[in-house]
């Protein structure tokens, strides 16, 4: 297998909306992950993966772009942001920017011009259709609900946006789009950037007719992911981008895609067909969701997940490489959704941690995770802030389909708020976030749950993961090993072993609040040389073979 730095690399994910803020109007920005890149130094991390800091009206928290070549605002100048990129490559720390380009923002120039009229030079840069029957010219859905089509009246038309409104979707089958946008991926990897983690890009090829959706139920609109999601010209589109623009750079790329399965992923990161080097999948992500998709909450199951993330390790092994998260800007908080986040909250967070560290791929920390932030609870909609909430709220309680309860139950869980509120530094007014107003409620737990309080603490969630990412670090097995799922049946421990050369890792992990036992199946030869980490104390007489694990174990043992 090829050794590579961004295999080898452990990616840290900054919401600058939401990190840290250094001037007091309540918005995190680039000089407040300035002041903090110490901390991340400290906590070992070599790859920052920040979230949108282009010119974006923020209709979408900067996933709406009104210009790419430029930085939003709120989060201060180009040269701030010169200045982020030299002093994180004084620490030996690489930066990977989001690239956006599904769409665009309806106030970026290209859509200006585009939406004037039919015969604009911009107009084929977005999907524009005539109506049908005096509707939408098809019967798709937005993700964030009602149609993915707008009317725009000065041409008579609608524009397709598979986001919201203020999302137009561009046209990459115009050859003119895709070279500006090469042009402009080729400006900022001139800038010494390092990669790009790329949104929703499995999006930028759709079946040409957008035919409509089967509709057996008659709802007013339907999904549509199947007309878009790995459409036809995507393996074209991505090798293309890889020949004009990627492969003359020394950078790390991770592909969003929604809807891919392993032997698409496979296509999408085999090194030889040269498109992307990883992706992010999001099966094991919709593993807690009913029928009715994610607001439709229903519990985890281990032997799901475990089939799942097999799947996935196995099918990647020696083809692709695995990109290894639990939490986004998109995901609720990990330990308030696969751990217990009041009587367990530092056991569960150190044993997920464990859990996703040991896994073969490159893993990705988002931002409080390494602290053990949660989920939050606001009585009101009016505290939420997140435009698929407030869009799902609207139409489920306003139209009467759900009780508040109910939905508002569905947003605590589920929410994309929950990875959004302020990062917790410390136990101050506001958690240190701010001096100001925060943008958006900062959790009430910031006096407990804290990054000041856990550098403080040894044995806290926070010290526990530098212990995971060093490892990492000094143990090749853990970066190169193969993986070998053990007591595939068992529904409460996730056990699984990694072999590389001569060497060997056990991985136990308990996912449960209960008292389990676990014995190794007698057809697995594993003979312990050491303990690398475990995030209880344990007993030097336990024997290898059968050992009482207590609620939320983990540990991972080296032998041969």
């Amino acid at each position: 297998m090829k050794q590579a730095w961004w295999k080898e690399s452990v990616v840290y994910q900054i919401y600058p909306r939401s990190f840290n803020d250094s001037n007091g109007d309540g918005i995190g920005d680039i000089q407040g992950i300035i002041e903090k890149l110490d901390y991340l130094k400290n906590l070992g991390v070599d790859v920052i993966w920040l979230s949108p800091v282009y010119k974006s009206p923020n209709d979408d928290n900067g996933y709406d772009i009104s210009d790419y070549q430029a930085i939003m605002d709120e989060f201060g100048t180009i040269k701030d942001w010169e200045n982020l990129l030299d002093e994180m490559h004084n620490r030996d720390m690489k930066l990977i920017m989001d690239l956006v380009v599904n769409h665009s923002s309806d106030e970026h120039h290209w859509f200006q011009e585009s939406k004037k009229s039919k015969d604009n030079p911009y107009r084929d840069y977005y999907i524009w259709r005539p109506g049908k029957d005096g509707k939408e010219p098809n019967n798709w859905e937005s993700a964030f609900s009602g149609s993915a089509w707008a009317y725009n009246e000065a041409t008579d038309e609608y524009y397709l946006h598979l986001f919201s409104k203020k999302q137009p979707d561009l046209n990459w089958e115009n050859p003119k789009l895709r070279q500006e946008i090469y042009d402009m991926m080729k400006w900022w990897l001139d800038k010494g950037i390092d990669g790009f983690r790329m949104d929703v890009i499995n999006f930028i090829s759709k079946v040409p007719s957008l035919p409509d959706v089967p509709n057996p139920e008659g709802k007013k609109y339907v999904g549509g992911g199947e007309y878009y999601m790995n459409g036809p010209r995507i393996h074209e589109f991505l090798n293309e981008m890889n020949q004009e623009v990627l492969s003359h750079y020394d950078v790390m790329t991770v592909g969003e895609m929604p809807g891919v399965d392993v032997e698409e992923a496979k296509k999408y990161t085999d090194p030889e067909r040269e498109e992307l080097q990883m992706v992010f999948q999001f099966e094991h992500m919709d593993l807690d969701s009913g029928p009715n998709g994610k607001w439709d909450l229903k519990p985890l199951k281990l032997t799901d997940l475990k089939e799942n993330i097999t799947k996935w390790q196995t099918g990647l092994y020696g083809v692709g490489w695995n990109s290894l998260y639990l939490n986004n800007h998109d995901q609720p908080r990990i330990v308030s959704r696969f751990g217990n986040d009041e009587e367990y909250r530092v056991e569960s967070a150190k044993m997920l941690g464990t859990f996703l560290h040991m896994l073969q791929g490159t893993p990705y920390i988002y931002q409080g995770e390494e602290i053990g932030m949660t989920n939050v609870q606001f009585d009101s909609i009016d505290d939420y802030k997140d435009i698929e909430i407030l869009n799902m709220y609207k139409e489920k309680v306003v139209e009467g389909i759900e009780d508040r309860d109910k939905v508002m139950e569905s947003i605590n869980v589920k929410g994309r708020d929950n990875a959004r509120t302020p990062f917790q530094w410390n136990d101050s007014k506001h958690g240190g976030f701010t001096d100001g107003e925060p943008w958006i409620k900062v959790n009430s737990n910031y006096t407990t749950v804290n990054a000041e309080q856990a550098i403080n603490d040894k044995n806290s969630i926070f010290h526990y993961y530098r212990q995971l990412i060093q490892l990492r670090k000094s143990h090749p097995i853990i970066v190169y090993g193969d993986y070998q799922l053990i007591l595939p049946d068992h529904d409460k421990i996730y056990a699984y072993l990694r072999n590389y050369e001569d060497e060997k890792l056990l991985v136990v992990t308990n996912f449960s609040d209960q008292y389990v036992k676990f014995e190794l199946p007698r057809d697995v030869s594993f003979e312990a040389k050491e303990k690398l980490i475990s995030n209880y104390d344990i007993p030097e007489t336990d024997t290898l073979t059968l050992f009482s694990l207590q609620p939320y174990e983990a540990r991972v043992y080296k032998g041969e």
